[in-house]
């Protein structure tokens, strides 16, 4: 029988059940990958938000009087 385990999310070795990582290399590469994703996400909410001030702006300026 297999013992209780759950694997890296980083490599996909097993580790402890208490565990997401393996190793503390693998914890630094989860951080960074972590820290990129919510840099992602904020530039993209950033657009986002700039498109739809552009494209409100552009909508009342061209309504004809």
């Amino acid at each position: 029988m297999v013992e209780d385990h759950k694997h890296c999310v980083v490599c996909g070795k097993p580790t402890d059940p208490d565990k997401t990582v393996c190793s503390l290399s693998c914890e630094e590469i989860l951080n960074r990958q972590q820290r990129s994703m919510k840099r992602s996400r904020l530039i993209m909410l950033v657009i986002f938000a700039i498109l739809f001030i552009f494209i409100i702006v552009s909508s009342l300026l061209s309504k004809p009087t």
